[in-house]
């Protein structure tokens, strides 16, 4: 994927180093790329921060606190998408399956659930659990999941169209893919600009569109079913958002961004995140 020299915005990784990185906009697909991009083997050493919280369980503080009381009503809602989808429970991969507590969840509804997580932490939290995952996707040697899900994890990946193909050999013919993301059109990611915490750089190398999800699964083949927004990342991005911009944790202002972010996802579509529910052609 070669990228156009439209430069979109500069911003900065506000977790980790500081450094500063570009959104380049690729007009082909409709999306964006970070520039540079680390190398593969740098890649880890931007995630090793105690305020990365999808690979710890940690509840510290109040942000902690409540991203896990947003994150329990969440996973049930999760589970009961992928049992609409799949018309009752089946075989489940979860990529990028953190802590473990997704196919904890799933489990607990007698999903049959394998996971696949690179974050050696992350991992022993997860087999503490009871679900013990793989490191690497190559390692998946079953290709019969019904359900494939990948909750904020594409954007991670750094060869992308190669992701993409092996995850569709897992599937079965009959499977669904269901994708999570953040979306560079929203409302939120417009009024934060280069603080929008969900460009969330160097650890996020790909900033999707609806458009460019359509575009780059239609080539594997997979047909787009449907998107669905999730409205709790609104509140939670705005709120990291704020302490990137202001240095403070500004609950009030954080909370009605949010609400200024949903509704007018409800009249652009456009929201904070979505979920994209994806079968096989």
């Amino acid at each position: 994927m070669k990228p156009s020299n439209h430069v979109y915005l500069k911003t900065k990784d506000f977790l980790v180093s500081g450094e500063e990185f570009l959104l380049v906009s690729n007009t082909k697909i409709d999306f964006l790329e970070t520039m540079p991009k680390p190398k593969p083997e740098d890649l880890p050493t931007y995630y090793i921060s105690d305020a990365y919280i999808s690979h710890s369980d940690k509840k510290k503080d109040l942000i902690d606190k409540v991203y896990h009381i947003v994150k329990r009503v969440a996973l049930k809602q999760k589970v009961s998408l992928i049992i609409k989808e799949n018309n009752g429970v089946g075989k489940l991969l979860d990529i990028g399956s953190g802590t473990g507590e997704f196919l904890l969840t799933a489990k607990q509804k007698k999903w049959e659930v394998h996971g696949v997580e690179p974050n050696e932490g992350a991992r022993k939290l997860s087999e503490k659990k009871g679900i013990t995952v793989l490191k690497e996707l190559h390692q998946v040697t079953q290709n019969n999941f019904d359900v494939i899900t990948l909750w904020h994890v594409l954007e991670h990946v750094p060869n992308l169209e190669t992701y993409i193909l092996q995850i569709s050999k897992l599937l079965k013919p009959t499977g669904t893919l269901i994708v999570a993301l953040p979306n560079f059109k929203s409302w939120d990611a417009k009024h934060y600009q280069k603080f929008w915490a969900a460009y969330d750089v160097p650890r996020h190398l790909w900033h999707f569109s609806k458009t460019a999800i359509q575009t780059l699964f239609s080539e594997h083949p997979f047909h787009l079913v449907k998107i669905k927004p999730m409205l709790f990342d609104a509140f939670y991005v705005s709120l990291l958002s704020e302490k990137y911009k202001t240095g403070k944790n500004n609950w009030a202002k954080a909370i009605f961004f949010g609400i200024c972010s949903n509704v007018s996802g409800i009249f652009t579509k456009e929201f904070s995140s979505h979920i994209y529910v994806l079968k096989k052609e």
